[in-house]
C-alpha cells in the first residue's frame, strides 16, 4: 500500500502544478495595493498566537526611520540599533535577547534568508541594506519557536518581508537631510505580455554627525517579472546592492571624559568597510479548492570587507593597534517546497501540510590583523561549506466555531566542512535537531480569542567554533614570540536548542480597538558568544527568560490611529556561575549582559486629514546589565521621532522626517569590556558606547506618474 499511497500523493502534486501552469497562462491584471493607515479587518480566527501580525507597506512608509533597518521596529517589542557604520548590519533586541546581528531572529526578504551562517563578523549576520522600503508589500512577524515552517534562527522571533509584484503608479523621489543625507529613488511597473515587469533603483548617501563622515554610499537595483497572483502564479526576481562606508565604532567612556575624543569622534579613524550582494530568485504557487503547492528557489552572491578596532591597544602597542579585518565571500543556494491538502476529519475542516527547506552556504571567511587598513598577518582563513535540510509536517483542525488546534514537527539536518589554515581546526561535522510544536486556540467569545503554545526551535552556531581545537590568534602570537606552544580552544555545539511556552489573548471587544497580551517563557540551552577579532566562539551557560508583552491599536476616527506596546522580561542564566563569567573576573552572577528588562513604544498617526498626514513615534529601550552581577549597567534610551506629510497634488507629496526630536544624548548601545588607550600601561574595563545621532531632519519630495 505504501508505494501506491506515495504514487497517488505524487500524482496529485503533478496535476496541481499542471493546473497552476495552465492558469498562469491566463492574462491577469496586477492587484494594486490601496494605501491605508488603519487596519480594519479582524485577525480573530486567523492568527495562530497573540504575538503574530502583519504590517502593510503603506504603514511602513508612514513611519519615521533614520536607517532602513529601523523599519523592523514596527514589530512590537523589537529594538533596532547600530554601533558602527551605516553599511554594517544592525543590532537587534527582542524578548530580552541581545540578538547581536541576527543570531536569534530569522529574517527573510522576498523568500530569501537574510541571516548568514558562519559569517566572518557574527553568526546570523542580517544586513538589510539591500531592502528598498517603497517596494515592500507587507512585513509579517511572529515570536517564539512555535511554527513548523520556521527553522534556523527562529527562536526569539521571525520576520518575513514581501515585495510587491506591481505598483499602482510609477514612483520617483528625492530626499535631502541635515546630516549629509541624500537619497534618490525611481521605480516603475508595466504590463508585459501576460505578466508584469517591475523595475526599481535606489541611491543613498549619508555622512552622519561623526567628525569623520560615514561617507556611506549605497546603490540598489531590483528587476522582477511576475504573472498571475501570489496564490496562482510565479515571479522571477533579480537584485543587486553595493555599498562602502567609514565606521565610527563604539568609544570608551573614559576617553570622552578625559577629552581625548568627542562623543562623535573615533579612536581609530580608519575603521569601515564595503559589501556587495546580488541574487536571483523565483517563486511559483498554485491553489485550488483541494490543495495548495508552493515552490521557491534562490541563488545569492555576497561579499564583505570589514575593518574594526574595538579595544585599541590591548593586544598590540602603539603605533600598531588592534584593528582587524574580516572578509566574507560566499555563494548561497537554496529553496523551499510545501504542499497543503484541504480536507475533513470526522466532519471537521483540516489542513495538512508537508514541507522541505534546503540551503547550502559556500563560504570563504578570513581574519587578519591590520593597521590603518594594511594587513600585518593572517590569523586564520577558512573555506566552509555548510548545508542543511529541514523537513516539516503540520496539521490544522478546526473543531468547531471556538476551537482550533495546530500540531507540527520538523527535523533538521546540518552538515558542514571546514578547511582552515590550521589543520587542527579543520574537519567535518553532522548534527540533527527535532523540534515539536503545538498550539491550541480557543474562541472567539465576545470578540476575544485565547492561545496556548509550546514548541522547540534552534539556532545554528558558527561551524568554525564547532570544529576548532586551537586558538589561532594566541597560537600565532606565541609563535611570533618564539614560543612553540599550541593554545587549546574549547568547542561549541553546532546547534543550540530553544524551548518556549506562551499563553496569549487577542481581543476586539471594544469597537475600533485591537489589543493583544502574551505571557511567555523561553529557555536556551547555551548563550554562546562569538568574538570576531579572534574568530572564536565561547560556549555559554543555559538561560531562561520569562516575560509579558502588551500591545494595542485604537482608531477612534478614520483619520487617527493610536498604538503602543510594552514588554517586561526577567532574563537570567539558568545555572550558577563558576566564577569568572565572560566579562570581568571576580564578578559572578546570573544576569545576562545586554538583556533589556523593559522596552516599549507608542505612536500617534494621522492620515486622510485633508492634504495632511503625520506620525509622532516614541521608543523606550530600558537599562541593560552589562556584567553578570549587574554591578555595571547601561542607561535607558528614550527617543521621539516625527513625520509630517503634505500632499501638494494627487501625484506629489512633500514629507519632513525629524529624528531624535528632543536632541537626546542617550546611547544607541553599550558594552563593558577591557580596552587600552594609547597612554595607558594596561587594559582597563570600561563602558564603551555608540551615541544616538542628534536632532536631524530629512526632506523628501515623492512623485507618482
Amino acid at each position: 500500500m505504501r508505494p501506491r499511497i506515495a504514487l497517488t500523493f505524487l500524482s496529485e502534486i503533478v496535476m496541481l502544478a499542471w493546473h497552476g501552469a495552465a492558469r498562469a497562462q491566463e492574462p491577469t491584471l496586477p492587484e494594486f495595493p490601496v494605501p491605508e493607515i488603519v487596519v480594519t479587518g479582524s485577525t480573530l480566527g486567523i492568527s495562530d498566537t497573540a504575538s503574530q501580525g502583519t504590517v502593510s507597506g503603506a504603514q511602513l512608509e508612514e513611519r519615521p526611520a533614520y536607517r532602513v533597518g529601523e523599519l523592523l521596529e514596527s514589530v512590537p517589542g523589537l529594538i533596532v540599533t547600530q554601533h558602527s557604520g551605516e553599511g554594517k548590519a544592525n543590532q537587534y533586541f527582542l524578548r530580552s535577547f541581545n540578538l547581536d546581528h541576527g543570531t536569534d531572529i530569522a529574517i527573510t526578504l522576498d523568500g530569501m534568508p537574510v541571516n548568514l551562517r558562519t559569517h566572518a563578523h557574527g553568526q546570523g549576520y542580517a544586513d538589510l541594506n539591500f531592502m528598498i522600503p517603497e517596494l515592500v508589500d507587507a512585513l509579517r512577524y511572529s515570536k517564539g519557536p512555535y511554527f513548523a515552517d520556521q527553522g534556523d534562527f527562529a527562536t526569539a522571533g521571525a520576520v518575513a518581508i514581501d515585495y510587491v509584484d506591481a505598483l499602482p503608479r510609477d514612483l520617483a523621489s528625492i530626499g535631502v537631510g541635515t546630516e549629509g543625507d541624500y537619497r534618490g529613488l525611481a521605480a516603475a511597473s508595466r504590463l508585459w505580455g501576460t505578466g508584469t515587469l517591475l523595475i526599481g533603483f535606489e541611491y543613498d548617501h549619508l555622512d552622519g554627525p561623526w567628525l569623520i563622515p560615514d561617507n556611506f554610499n549605497k546603490g540598489n537595483a531590483v528587476v522582477r517579472y511576475s504573472r498571475g497572483t501570489r496564490e496562482n502564479g510565479f515571479s522571477l526576481t533579480g537584485m543587486y546592492m553595493n555599498d562602502a562606508f567609514h565606521a565610527t565604532n563604539q568609544i570608551a567612556t573614559r576617553a570622552v571624559a578625559e577629552g581625548l575624543v568627542s562623543r562623535f569622534g573615533a579612536i581609530d579613524p580608519s575603521d569601515g568597510g564595503s559589501s556587495e550582494r546580488y541574487s536571483l530568485s523565483g517563486r511559483y504557487a498554485v491553489t485550488t479548492a483541494d490543495a495548495a503547492l508552493k515552490l521557491d528557489a534562490y541563488a545569492v552572491g555576497y561579499s564583505l570587507q570589514l575593518f574594526n578596532d574595538f579595544d585599541y591597544f590591548a593586544t598590540f602597542p602603539p603605533p600598531l593597534g588592534d584593528q582587524f579585518v574580516q572578509q566574507d565571500r560566499r555563494k548561497i543556494y537554496g529553496g523551499n517546497w510545501s504542499y497543503a491538502r484541504f480536507g475533513s476529519l470526522f466532519g471537521f475542516d483540516t489542513t495538512s501540510t508537508i514541507g522541505l527547506q534546503a540551503r547550502s552556504d559556500d563560504v570563504h571567511a578570513g581574519l587578519a590583523e591590520s593597521t590603518d587598513r594594511m594587513v600585518r598577518f593572517t590569523v586564520r582563513d577558512d573555506h566552509v561549506v555548510e548545508t542543511s535540510a529541514g523537513l516539516y509536517g503540520e496539521n490544522r483542525i478546526t473543531w468547531g466555531d471556538t476551537l482550533r488546534t495546530i500540531a507540527g514537527v520538523r527535523e533538521d539536518v546540518f552538515h558542514g566542512s571546514d578547511a582552515s589554515t590550521l589543520a587542527a581546526n579543520s574537519g567535518t561535522l553532522t548534527r540533527t535537531m527535532t523540534s515539536p510544536k503545538g498550539t491550541v486556540v480557543l474562541g472567539p467569545w465576545r470578540e476575544t480569542e485565547y492561545y496556548l503554545s509550546v514548541g522547540q526551535g534552534f539556532h545554528s552556531n558558527d561551524l568554525r567554533g564547532a570544529l576548532t581545537t586551537v586558538d589561532a590568534l594566541q597560537t600565532e602570537l606565541d609563535q611570533q614570540k618564539g614560543v612553540a606552544a599550541v593554545v587549546p580552544q574549547g568547542k561549541t555545539p553546532l546547534l543550540t536548542k530553544a524551548t518556549g511556552y506562551e499563553v496569549g489573548v487577542r481581543s476586539e471587544i471594544v469597537p475600533r480597538l485591537k489589543a493583544e497580551a502574551a505571557l511567555y517563557v523561553l529557555a536556551l540551552d547555551s548563550e554562546a558568544t562569538f568574538d570576531g577579532d579572534e574568530a572564536v566562539t565561547t560556549p555559554g551557560r543555559p538561560s531562561r527568560r520569562q516575560g509579558i508583552e502588551l500591545s494595542a491599536a485604537y482608531a477612534p476616527f478614520d483619520w487617527l490611529t493610536i498604538d503602543g506596546d510594552f514588554a517586561f522580561t526577567r532574563a537570567r542564566y539558568a545555572n550558577a556561575d563558576a566564577g569568572a563569567g565572560d566579562t570581568e573576573p571576580g564578578h559572578p552572577g546570573s544576569y545576562i549582559p545586554g538583556a533589556a528588562k523593559m522596552v516599549g513604544s507608542a505612536g500617534v498617526m494621522i492620515g486622510n486629514l485633508g492634504p495632511w498626514s503625520g506620525e509622532v513615534h516614541f521608543r523606550y529601550f530600558g537599562p541593560r546589565p552589562l556584567i553578570e552581577d549587574n554591578s555595571v549597567s547601561s542607561g535607558p534610551t528614550a527617543l521621539f521621532d516625527a513625520q509630517v506629510g503634505y500632499r501638494l497634488s494627487e501625484r506629489a507629496k512633500l514629507r519632513l522626517d525629524l529624528y531624535n526630536l528632543f536632541n537626546s544624548r542617550a546611547h544607541q548601545i553599550d558594552y563593558y569590556y577591557p580596552s587600552q588607550l594609547a597612554g595607558e600601561a594596561a587594559p582597563v574595563y570600561d563602558i564603551h558606547f555608540h551615541p544616538v545621532e542628534p536632532l536631524s531632519a530629512r526632506f523628501t519630495l515623492a512623485l507618482e506618474f
